[in-house]
């Protein structure tokens, strides 16, 4: 092996299909901020891929041996993914890294590029996107043919949830590697001003109707009119849209519904959960949520959608509910009312099961196997 002043030479892994290093936007953002820093710590050259205007070079958290590359693409909904992810691909083709770690599988349509470079390729295949009601028919369809690329092209797969692993053994005939997100352990922090720590409800999501929003803002009218808080944070975009022009009627009509938008204010964000007395989560598809499991770190009473992903995640330590504004306002209300220990067994079971520790570990494992070989 070579070596360097006395070391193993670094090892190369490029980053493609997330907006970037440090972005603040979603999941697969939260993973590369925990992620590429790990790695770099650990004797790895660290390139990831992004889009332009898209991360915070100003963040004083970034790591200053991680490489970040913008690259050119089309910014559509439905183009985007592709159009970002091929130049991506692209590029790492010319400087050919050890390994590239792909998120998305849409991108599965530029695995064979990397296959004929000789590159080794691991790709975290996200929820299951063509299940997403806000995805058009075509969109939905590439999600899929992407998808089938990715099972025959790829060297292996990591899921983020057991149910999605399960989910590609019987449609793909693909197995992989469970890795799920983790989140990050919450000191003490101060309660938002205006409200009382305990005694609101909280809602965090991204307005698109798999994650169950106009649902909980019918629930919030009865909870608001029984003089319950309700904060709301989240919107659908830079665009807006329908469910963010209700959220501002609602907080306009309802001095104790608060629409706080979009937060990229970890700190902020953790206190809103430390101090909720009631955190309803939404989602409905996806696998393992980081926004779900963040919440339970920093202590967050849940209630949760019915669903397999988020039992899987939860265990028994939260409360689970019908998609129905009614079920949602009364599963809100037992749990604002009895609380029990469900605070303290989201934070035993995050430590246990979720922490970004192990999560980064068992990536580099897997980047530096002998199975990739």
């Amino acid at each position: 092996m070579t070596r360097q002043h006395g070391k193993a030479a670094p090892r190369s892994v490029a980053i493609v299909g997330t907006r970037g290093y440090p972005s603040y936007y979603g999941g697969f953002e939260t993973a590369v901020r925990r992620l590429a820093p790990f790695l770099a710590d650990n004797n790895w050259n660290v390139v990831v891929y992004g889009r332009p205007g898209a991360t915070r070079n100003d963040d004083p958290s970034t790591h200053p041996s991680v490489q970040t590359v913008e690259t050119r693409g089309i910014s559509s909904n439905s183009l985007s993914t592709l159009s970002f992810g091929l130049t991506s691909v692209i590029h790492a083709v010319r400087h050919k890294p050890d390994v590239t770690l792909v998120m998305n599988v849409a991108n599965g349509f530029w695995l064979p590029l990397l296959k004929l470079r000789g590159i080794r390729t691991v790709v975290n295949v996200d929820g299951i996107e063509w299940h997403r009601a806000k995805w058009g028919r075509l969109a939905k369809a590439v999600f899929r043919w992407g998808a089938r690329l990715t099972a025959k092209h790829a060297d292996h797969l990591v899921f983020d949830a057991r149910a999605i692993q399960d989910f590609w053994l019987r449609e793909f005939g693909r197995d992989g590697t469970f890795i799920p997100y983790g989140g990050d352990p919450v000191p003490d922090l101060p309660v938002e001003s205006g409200l009382s720590s305990g005694k609101y409800v909280l809602m965090v999501a991204r307005f698109v109707p798999e994650n169950t929003v106009s649902e909980f803002f019918k629930a919030s009218v009865g909870l608001a009119e029984s003089g319950i808080d309700v904060v709301i944070v989240g919107s659908s975009g830079s665009d807006g849209g329908p469910l963010d022009d209700q959220a501002r009627e609602l907080d306009a009509a309802f001095p104790t519904i608060h629409w706080l938008g979009h937060l990229s204010d970890d700190q902020r964000l953790f206190s809103l959960w430390q101090h909720a007395g009631a955190y309803f989560h939404g989602h409905s598809v996806g696998g393992t949520n980081p926004a779900l499991v963040q919440a339970m770190a920093a202590g967050a009473p849940v209630v949760a959608r019915d669903t397999v992903y988020n039992r899987e995640v939860l265990g028994d330590t939260g409360i689970f509910c019908e998609p129905s504004a009614n079920d949602i306002a009364r599963s809100i209300r037992d749990m604002l009312d009895n609380p029990g220990d469900a605070s303290v067994k989201a934070v035993e079971r995050s430590r246990l099961h979720y922490g970004w520790d192990g999560v980064c570990a068992d990536y580099e494992t897997l980047l530096k196997s002998d199975a990739l070989s």
